[in-house]
């Protein structure tokens, strides 16, 4: 008797090719390349709101300047936001545990328990 075997055929995971944007952050165009447009459009909207916010709380006019205190303000809220997420994985970490160990006490009661009915 022949028995088939059937080949599983999974086609490689493809990027999408590199295309040009334009953007326009705080008068400024600038040609990028990425592979989702409209998420770079997005960041460079965001990176030219915090520059328009900072350049209205400052007497700057120097773009250099708004763009380095633009980072610097970005990278704070990131950092901020990573802190929370480490914080809050530490959390989840000891609830598993502790979940974990009382699940283990539940069943080794309920292991006895049948020992002792057996």
């Amino acid at each position: 008797m022949h028995t088939a075997t059937r080949q599983s055929t999974v086609a490689p995971a493809t990027t999408p090719a590199p295309s040009s944007v334009r953007v326009e952050i705080f008068d400024q165009i600038y040609n990028l390349r990425g592979t989702d447009p409209d998420y770079i459009a997005h960041l460079a909207e965001y990176v030219d709101m915090k520059m328009r916010s900072i350049a209205e709380q400052t007497s700057t006019i120097d773009s250099l300047r708004l763009a380095v205190l633009a980072a610097l303000n970005i990278a704070d809220e990131y950092h901020v936001l990573k802190r929370k997420q480490e914080s809050a994985g530490g959390d989840y970490q000891q609830r598993v545990q502790r979940l974990s160990g009382m699940l283990d006490e539940v069943l080794q009661e309920k292991f006895k328990v049948g020992e002792r009915s057996a």
